[in-house]
């Protein structure tokens, strides 16, 4: 059986007020470098992953190397992880892309599946990623448990997948900063155990 554990990356700025943050590049706050510090704590209290892959951005190899540092590991970087191109939404905050993008922003809002980012991605775009690097791990790894450190909307997409969701339903999952997702898979059966477990943080 491989177990996935699926991680969003620690604490950064854009998150309060919220930014479209996408591809910009990141470093964890001091919150979120403690956060990441956490989460590696309570993955070794009860696993003992073979590898550690996270988005090629700073937020995720960072967050992921305070894990795989435990294990003596290093990070290895897989593109399928990588987070949206937000296109010309990137940085700006909601507040400055719903003046903008008014009817885009109302769509992305209310039917995330059916848009494209000015001048970037769509959601289709980041399930295509997401479903090639779970494939990869299941495949490398069918014995062992794989820890995966990917983004709010990396996560969502491979959850949706997993969960047989439409990506409708984006909005309804969370993914708050360094959540762990535990994902079974065995003999073609996916089961998620659990959704967004921040419980290590508190």
């Amino acid at each position: 059986m491989t177990t996935i554990l699926l991680v969003r990356h620690g604490h950064v700025e854009g998150i309060d007020p919220l930014r479209f943050r996408g591809q910009h590049p990141l470093p964890l706050t001091e919150r979120g470098y403690e956060e990441a510090g956490l989460t590696a704590r309570r993955i070794a209290s009860a696993w003992h992953p073979s590898a550690v892959c996270t988005s090629p951005l700073e937020r995720c190899v960072v967050t992921g190397a305070r894990t795989a540092g435990l294990f003596g590991l290093e990070p290895v970087i897989s593109e399928g992880l990588q987070d949206l191109n937000y296109g010309e939404w990137q940085w700006k905050t909601y507040e400055e892309v719903r003046e903008r993008w008014p009817r885009l922003y109302g769509l992305w809002r209310t039917a995330p599946h059916l848009v494209r980012f000015p001048g970037g991605d769509s959601l289709q775009d980041i399930v295509l990623r997401t479903a090639d690097v779970f494939r990869q791990m299941t495949e490398a790894f069918p014995d062992d448990t794989v820890v995966l450190v990917g983004h709010d909307s990396v996560n969502r997409a491979l959850l949706l997948q997993l969960l047989d969701q439409p990506l409708s339903a984006y909005w309804k999952l969370a993914q708050d900063p360094c959540c762990i997702n535990v994902i079974e898979f065995r003999k073609d059966v996916v089961r998620v155990v659990s959704v967004n477990d921040t419980s290590h943080l508190r």
